[in-house]
This record gives structure tokens, sequence and C-alpha cells, in this order.
């Protein structure tokens, strides 16, 4: 298979409006949002919901991660990275955002600091290696079902499981998604697009659906890739 990245533009272009998001407008939201810091009612409901999908995700892997090398793809401020060290793990922390993971490089513990090793640049760069498991949370959810089903194809090279979550299309989300695209701004976040399993899985082998997480503004359906 050719470079993911050099065959698909849509996938390149959607990756650079998530670059320039994360790194030029949303860094200190993000920053805050994954602290402890208080935050508004509605983030807080995005907080919760985001603790309860990484619960769910980790649920799907070894409670033992000893000897285990996992990619977490779209680490953001690493604290799934820190989770899966804390199991065991030799953890690859990847993420678009330059800024994203200098944070996360920074609130790593020290004593997880031998098992974490993070980087800024593609999710899907085949130069990161193999694993025996990938995580992706939240890191996804961005893309057409075309780019998401070669994504995940990509990643099933890497790695015998992948754990992934995905915007369901779910009424409300779906609303979100023709407003979105109906009223396009420059500075406006990434459009996440809905996605239905059962569409999904017919283009792509092994997908199996884990879970939803709804927690006031935040929704997010758990699958999971396995070969």
């Amino acid at each position: 298979m050719r470079d993911f990245v050099e065959e698909s533009r849509g996938y390149r272009s959607t990756r650079d409006r998530v670059e320039t998001y994360f790194d030029r407008t949303a860094t200190a939201v993000w920053d805050r949002l994954t602290s402890d810091a208080p935050v508004s009612r509605i983030r807080e409901t995005v907080r919760a919901g985001r603790d309860a999908m990484r619960a769910l995700m980790l649920s799907r892997l070894p409670a033992d991660l000893r000897g285990a090398r996992v990619l977490d793809a779209g680490c953001g401020t690493g604290m799934m990275a820190a989770e899966l060290a804390r199991r065991g793990a030799e953890v690859v922390g990847v993420d678009i955002s330059p800024q994203l993971v200098e944070i996360a490089q920074k609130r790593l513990p020290e004593d997880l600091g031998a098992r974490v090793s993070f980087r800024a640049g593609d999710m899907l760069d085949p130069h990161l290696g193999r694993f025996d498991h990938v995580v992706a949370m939240d890191s996804l959810i961005y893309y057409a079902q075309p780019d998401l089903a070669r994504a995940l194809h990509r990643l099933a090279t890497a790695a015998p499981q992948v754990v992934f979550t995905v915007a369901p299309r779910t009424p409300l989300l779906m609303a979100f998604w023709g407003l979105g695209r109906a009223f396009p701004r420059a500075d406006r976040s990434p459009t996440m697009v809905p996605h239905a399993p059962r569409r999904l899985a017919r283009a792509v082998d092994g997908l199996a659906e884990v879970g939803r997480v709804s927690r006031g503004f935040y929704i997010s359906q758990c699958l999971e890739v396995r070969r």
C-alpha cells in the first residue's frame, strides 16, 4: 500500500485543519479542559464524557500491559498515554499539534517517563512501527468515511487491535453537522463527521461496536477493529 498521506488529499486537508485549530485556536481551551482547573458547566459535561470514554476504551485492553507496545494516536495532552503507562505499556503518543504534545510532555509524571515517548506528527506514519494495540480517542472524528476507512486500514496493519471513537449519527449531532456545513467560518473548530457503525462496518473488516458515551454536550461512540 502506498503512503496513505500521499494518496488521500481529503485526509491531508482535514489533518491540516485539525493541526491549525489545535495549535493556533484551541490550545488554551484544551489545556484547561484536560486539567483539573474549573470550567463552565458545558465543558464540565465534555470533561466527564471524555473521562468516561477513556475508561471504556481502556476496558478493552488488558489490565496488565507489561511487555506491550501501544500507540496513542492523537494523544492530545497525554491523559490516555499516562494511564497506559501505569499498566506497564511502552507507549508512543503521537499528535498533529506540537503545542499539545509539549503540554503532554510537561504533565507526564516523572516515574512514567521511561515508558512514554511523545512525538508531534501524523498518527498514520508507517515509520512509527508495529504495536500490540492502538487507541485513537476522538482523533478520527473529523474524517469522512473513505478517509476514515483507509486510516483504520493503515492502523490495523500496525496492530491487531485498534480501539477508536467516532461521532454517532444521532439527530442532535446530525443537526449540528448540517449547521456547520451551512455556515462555515474560518475560525471554527473542524467539523465532526457523524458515522453509522453498521455502514462503516461494510467498509472496514473486523469492526465491532463497543459502546456509546453521552454526557451533556459530549456524545461519542467507541468501536473496535480486530484482526
